[in-house]
């Protein structure tokens, strides 16, 4: 199972760059998007069910902000949306796809330029990663969920240390996901190398010269860390400041 996760900076322009060819490209099960920035009414069907896919959305109430999505090769069992509190649900921050054996999560976690606000997201959604351990199913939570965790992350790390997605309480956070509650790095269980980011604050500059961020996580419980293959980052796909993120499950 091929699963890759693309924080898309709106998708009708992600469309305009060449995204709906990029996706038919792709030998991949499903793809998560984030931070679509429209109403899936307004995508018509040429963005919501391209051929060979079946996309669902959840849209944020505000216009032109968030939303997550998820195209899927074989249609779901069922398809989830929210979170269950104000702060994730009325921006379309999660949608969620169930299959047989594992259900797909598309995430977008706010950027922080609130930072009391990411401040009370991450104390929500933490509770709600702690319920969902007890889930009898595995998880594979995609998305961006704006958070450096550690210095191989990051590339200037050491000018950063205060910076918002690098500050000691983000991190200290991620931190507990990975830690006691048990959630594992899929890619970096298996891609420990250097300069692996999926985030340029500017787009051509920085990717030149790597000054770049891994901002965009696949998520897996303990369970599953036997089941990642394979894992990489394409900085090559431009369709916004964010780069594709790609894992190889053994399902």
């Amino acid at each position: 199972m091929k699963v890759i996760t693309l924080n898309v900076g709106g998708i009708k322009q992600a469309v305009e760059k060449g995204f709906l060819e990029w996706l038919q490209e792709q030998d991949a099960d499903v793809v998560c998007v984030q931070d679509v920035r429209t109403k899936a009414y307004k995508l018509g069907d040429a963005i919501e069910r391209p051929e060979g896919w079946e996309g669902y959305f959840f849209d944020a109430e505000q216009d032109d902000f968030a939303g997550t999505g998820i195209y899927c090769r074989t249609m779901p069992k069922a398809i989830m949306t929210g979170l269950g509190f104000e702060l994730a649900d009325r921006e379309g921050r999660f949608i969620q796809a169930d299959f047989d054996k594992v259900s797909v999560c598309s995430f977008q976690m706010p950027s922080g330029i609130n930072p009391a606000e990411k401040k009370q997201f991450m104390e929500q959604f933490l509770e709600y990663l702690t319920k969902l351990r007890r889930k009898r199913r595995e998880y594979i939570i995609c998305g961006s969920w704006n958070i450096a965790h550690k210095t191989l992350d990051l590339a200037n790390w050491q000018d950063n240390q205060l910076s918002i997605g690098f500050r000691p309480e983000e991190r200290a956070w991620m931190d507990q996901v990975f830690g006691p509650l048990g959630y594992i790095d899929a890619f970096r269980e298996v891609n420990r190398d250097a300069d692996q980011y999926s985030f340029w604050p500017s787009m051509e500059l920085d990717r030149g010269r790597q000054e770049g961020w891994r901002l965009d996580y696949q998520v897996v419980g303990p369970n599953l860390r036997r089941n990642i293959k394979k894992a990489w980052i394409d900085p090559s796909v431009k369709f916004s400041a964010h780069a594709p993120v790609y894992v190889e499950y053994d399902l």
